[in-house]
């Protein structure tokens, strides 16, 4: 199916090969994705409010059988009404007020759009490179190379992190910029209930499978990732998942534990050694003994694997299902409110600097409907995601790709000497380092952090366009 124009009705491609998703499992066929739709014809013109949606009949979604990646939640009403019992008594989480919370649409930008995938209202924003006004455009020797780029949060931001940065990537790249909120964060709607459903709309599965859909939307064969911090997850699941579709990886403070790379000590074969003399028959006997007991105890620690992975599954269903309690909802609620607003602070290497408007630009999903539980639901994700066979800091090694990682120096989140293990792990990779920043290059150092990707964009893609000619 050929990419429709995004301007009047963006529908995700269809057009994909038979793969495999992740160790999950989950087969990624012709069928895999369901239509996303636009919920008007004049989609990409402004904001939609609440009463469009109303009466509205879900299309139908069409996946392939899957293993399905977790379930809805078991809420309890009653236990959920006492926890709203007790949020009456504090009006507010993180100074928002939790009086009368709203569906995703009625809090829209001007130029936010919504999209249905698989049964949840993606909210996103796009900018085109034509609409882009603060870009500095000087420097008339830079070639753009049009490849799109696809942006990714973190945990806890939005597509509001990326406000700073949007217009000037777009006149960077001379394409589109998409951003979108994943869900559980952002203005995408908050899936209460998904028993039955082929994949756990909170799951690493769904982010992946939502990233290809939109690259297709945007209709190109390939984009450009850019992940921040938990985004960087998603980014590289991509690529593992997709590398065809990915053109270049940039990892900002990226939250992914780096693999302990062990020195090697490599032999001098240029000198001469002495003989080696003749092999004591003991000590081959010993060998013999000790490969014996490697295999006993390789036999052994076999045994209690599968013992530890069967009481590791009723540990994760346990606190799986303390996680959907209605203790935990009031928990979380009681932790956004503590501590909310100062996470934010100290992701910046300067608190201080840390504006109002910030405070509400990250404050503002919590006026969103089941905004808690939609969180939970996502811990339960990450609990069954990290039951994958493979960690994802042991396939580092397998990317091939232009990958560009930036840190920051003072970042007390993610530590720099992380990223750049990260880095080390990553083969041809390029490690910045940006001075006096924290956890949000992107958005504490704005000039710097464009300033090495354009050098990294240049480097890479316009050094190959001209190789090529």
């Amino acid at each position: 199916m050929a990419a429709t124009s995004i301007h009047t009705q963006p529908y995700f491609s269809s057009k994909s090969s038979h793969k495999l998703i992740g160790n999950n499992n989950l087969h990624r066929r012709n069928t895999i994705f369901s239509s996303l739709k636009p919920f008007s014809e004049n989609h990409a013109s402004k904001a939609y409010s609440a009463h469009k949606l109303e009466g509205r009949n879900k299309a139908p979604v069409f996946l392939a059988k899957a293993a399905t990646i977790g379930s809805s939640g078991g809420y309890s009403e009653p236990l959920i009404g006492d926890a709203k019992t007790a949020q009456k008594k504090r009006r507010t989480i993180a100074g928002v007020d939790q009086e009368e919370l709203l569906d995703p649409v009625q809090l829209a930008d001007q130029d936010s759009l919504f999209c249905e995938f698989n049964g949840v209202h993606i909210h996103h924003k796009i900018c085109h490179h034509h609409d882009q006004s603060e870009v500095d455009t000087s420097d008339k020797e830079i070639k753009k190379v049009g490849l799109p780029m696809v942006l990714l949060h973190g945990f806890g931001a939005s597509v509001f992190s990326w406000e700073k940065v949007t217009k000037p990537l777009a006149g960077l790249t001379g394409s589109k910029v998409l951003a979108f909120d994943r869900p559980a964060f952002g203005l995408t709607s908050r899936v209460r209930e998904f028993m039955g459903w082929n994949v756990n709309p909170y799951s690493m599965a769904f982010s992946v499978l939502a990233t290809i859909s939109f690259i297709d939307m945007l209709g190109s064969d390939k984009a450009i990732l850019m992940g921040h911090s938990a985004g960087s997850l998603v980014a590289v699941n991509m690529y593992l998942e997709a590398p065809e579709k990915v053109a270049a990886l940039i990892l900002i403070a990226p939250a992914i534990i780096a693999p302990i790379i062990s020195k090697k000590v490599k032999k001098d074969t240029d000198t001469e050694s002495d003989p080696v003399p003749p092999e004591n028959p003991f000590i081959r006997v010993w060998r013999a003994f000790l490969e014996f007991c490697k295999r006993v105890a390789s036999v052994v620690v076999g045994m209690f694997k599968r013992m530890g992975d069967m009481i590791g599954s009723v540990y994760n269903r346990a606190l799986a299902a303390v996680l959907r309690s209605a203790l935990a909802v009031m928990l979380i609620r009681m932790i956004i409110d503590k501590f909310g607003l100062s996470a934010v602070r100290n992701a910046w290497c300067d608190p201080n600097q840390v504006a109002d408007d910030v405070l509400q630009g990250y404050t503002k999903p919590l006026r969103v409907k089941d905004w808690e539980i939609a969180l939970l639901e996502y811990c339960v994700a990450m609990i069954t995601d990290s039951t994958s066979k493979h960690p994802l800091s042991e396939r580092l090694s397998e990317i091939s790709c232009p990958v560009l990682i930036v840190t920051g120096d003072k970042d007390r989140l993610v530590p720099a000497w992380n990223a750049e293990r990260v880095s080390k792990a990553i083969p041809g990779s390029r490690f910045e380092i940006i001075k006096d920043c924290g956890h949000l290059p992107h958005e504490e150092k704005v000039e710097e952090f464009l300033s090495i990707v354009q050098r990294f964009h240049q480097s890479v893609f316009v050094a190959q366009s001209t190789a090529q000619v």
